[in-house]
């Protein structure tokens, strides 16, 4: 008896996401100064990319352009498919922009203050309350809601920033150092808050010097100096472009005589250095992935106890890919 063939299932490609900030060859000037010097760039909807660079790189003018308020620039910006140039109040209407500043009317309260944005956003009054309610609760807000804005600490004043711009639950934050000058407490607390609202599928561009906190939280990180962009993808990628050597913390029960030089001979691996209880693999990740040199030490009949990557150090790469250099 033959057996029907069964046709292959075709190939379904994954869904593309759809871009929520596309930048391309992005140029802005301040008289013969060129703050930024063609940049591009592609955020799809629901990612947190991390701008690094500088003081003077070109952060907030890249900022200020997405956010309508640089309207004197070259290249192409949209947010949410809206050109940031032609259609500036749809683009706010879908974005809420954060300054690395925080401007307020020091004799509102807090609750005063959301209630006077609100209404700047035009949410209709049936609905005001509500809303405001949900930003302080999200924000961790709702005990601070009666107290003067000028007595709040700087922590929660970016907190109440935060809830500001979320009253209209815009599909794109741009966060300008939100963490910048806050205590390594509120630090911990904004980052919380800002993974909260990545789980909530916001998709979010924010600039830090704050490397490890960005590494942390971002899918993608871009490096930038001198108005350009020097690197950008993954931490793993830049660590990958960047040819730089993770450590890899190994113990190994009862090693045999010879793996140390076996191992020594793995392609990818740089160096092998003994401490008292245990090894650290230097590797090249362009060469050999941490999977990969798993594998391969599993392979030399290395019977394991531990297998330990170090976290990438991303203080490490802005320092090779910049020389600390400003526009």
């Amino acid at each position: 008896m033959s057996i029907p063939a069964v046709a292959a299932s075709p190939f379904v490609p994954p869904p593309i996401k759809p871009l929520a900030i596309c930048i391309r060859d992005l140029r802005v000037s301040y008289g013969k100064f060129d703050a930024v010097k063609g940049i591009s760039l592609d955020i799809p909807q629901g990612e947190v990319f991390g701008f690094i660079g500088p003081n003077g790189a070109g952060k907030s003018s890249t900022f200020r352009v997405l956010a309508t308020l640089q309207p004197k620039f070259r290249g192409l910006a949209l947010v949410c498919g809206l050109d940031v140039l032609i259609m500036p109040q749809q683009v706010r209407d879908v974005m809420g922009f954060v300054p690395d500043f925080f401007g307020v009317y020091e004799d509102l309260t807090a609750l005063e203050y959301l209630h006077f944005f609100a209404a700047a956003y035009k949410i209709p009054m049936s609905k005001r309350k509500g809303t405001i309610d949900d930003v302080l609760t999200l924000t961790d807000m709702t005990h601070k809601a009666n107290s003067p804005v000028d007595s709040l600490s700087r922590g929660m004043k970016q907190r109440l920033a935060l809830a500001r711009v979320l009253m209209h639950d815009p599909q794109v934050l741009l966060l300008d150092e939100p963490t910048s000058g806050l205590d390594p407490r509120a630090r911990i607390e904004m980052r919380e808050l800002l993974k909260a609202l990545r789980e909530m599928g916001k998709t979010i561009l924010i600039s830090s010097h704050i490397l490890s906190e960005l590494s942390q939280l971002c899918t993608r990180i871009g490096i930038i100096e001198l108005g350009k962009m020097v690197a950008q993808g993954s931490v793993d990628d830049i660590y990958r472009q960047l040819q730089l050597k993770r450590i890899i913390h190994v113990r190994v029960e009862n090693p045999a005589a010879d793996l140390l030089e076996r191992v020594l001979k793995i392609g990818g691996v740089d160096s092998v250095e003994k401490q008292v209880d245990r090894w650290e693999i230097r590797l090249h990740e362009d060469q050999l992935s941490v999977a990969d040199l798993h594998q391969a030490l599993v392979e030399e009949k290395a019977r394991l106890t531990m297998f330990q990557p170090e976290a990438m150090d991303m203080e490490t790469a802005f320092m090779k890919l910049t020389e600390g250099k400003t526009a």
